[in-house]
């Protein structure tokens, strides 16, 4: 029957489809004259019955010294069910597009191939920081202070305290410029001596790279307002990433190993 198909595709399995058309027919009726007329044993009936209350769609009238009578509700209340089913299906649909990034990078790393996340606006910054909190080494990052100031400030508050409240170590290297001095000034000491200070360049490179667990990620802050967030996962990458930092922290110095008064400068 076409009933039945709609009452399937709603969701209703084969005996609440069977006591729902029953009441549909019958009117009110207590469970035990369902019982009766059914194949169904009074306590998968009264199971059945609680599920379609649950459902909305029947409703219980119990009068005080009175046998309890089970009425079906006027068909329409099953667009409402419908209308909660395309409710839920979107929401799982939302959060697949938000995380099946993370499943194709494992699909890709299992096939050799490097995995790629792709972001966009203040949510994608979110996943990006909060990807970096399952890291389980010191995050290596470069920043743009001045950057990061103007685009994310209370988003990169809320992600740094988070990230010290689950004792994540990081350690930052960043262009040396008035801004970045002034802002280091106001970290707490034991996160400024986590940053050091790279030659700066005529133009600011805008973004934020961290590298962890064998990922890098990037948030580029673009002229119009609108950000992009990437990972990539690829242990090749990584390691060179990796070396390259190391590389540059060993020759950089904290804010409070260099003259306050001078920035330091590109060497030819």
């Amino acid at each position: 029957m076409v009933e039945n198909i709609i009452l399937k595709q709603l969701g209703l399995n084969d005996n609440q489809i069977l006591i729902y058309e029953y009441l549909l027919a019958n009117g009110a009726q207590k469970a035990s004259v369902i019982a009766k007329n059914t194949p169904l044993q009074r306590g998968v009936v009264y199971k059945t019955l609680d599920e379609l209350i649950e459902l909305k769609i029947i409703e219980k009238n119990e009068e005080e010294n009175a046998i309890a009578l089970f009425i079906p509700l006027h068909p329409s209340v099953l667009k409402s069910l419908a209308e909660s089913k395309i409710r839920t299906a979107q929401n799982t649909f939302n959060h697949l597009e938000s995380e099946i990034g993370s499943l194709i990078s494992m699909y890709n790393l299992t096939n050799n191939k490097p995995g790629i996340e792709f972001y966009e606006g203040i949510e994608g910054v979110k996943k990006i920081l909060s990807d970096s909190l399952t890291a389980r080494e010191t995050i290596y990052s470069y920043a743009d202070f001045e950057a990061i100031e103007k685009n994310i400030s209370q988003v990169n508050a809320q992600y740094r305290k988070k990230r010290n409240s689950e004792f994540i170590t990081k350690k930052g290297l960043a262009l040396d410029t008035p801004f970045a001095r002034e802002f280091l000034k106001n970290y707490p000491k034991i996160d400024r001596d986590n940053v050091r200070l790279i030659p700066k360049i005529e133009i600011p490179f805008s973004s934020v790279m961290q590298i962890y667990d064998k990922k890098i990620s990037y948030i580029s802050f673009n002229e119009n307002s609108s950000t992009t967030s990437i990972i990539i996962t690829d242990p090749n990458l990584y390691a060179m990433h990796r070396y390259l930092f190391e590389s540059l922290w060993n020759t950089a110095k904290s804010l409070d190993q260099t003259d306050s008064k001078t920035t330091i400068e590109p060497s030819l």
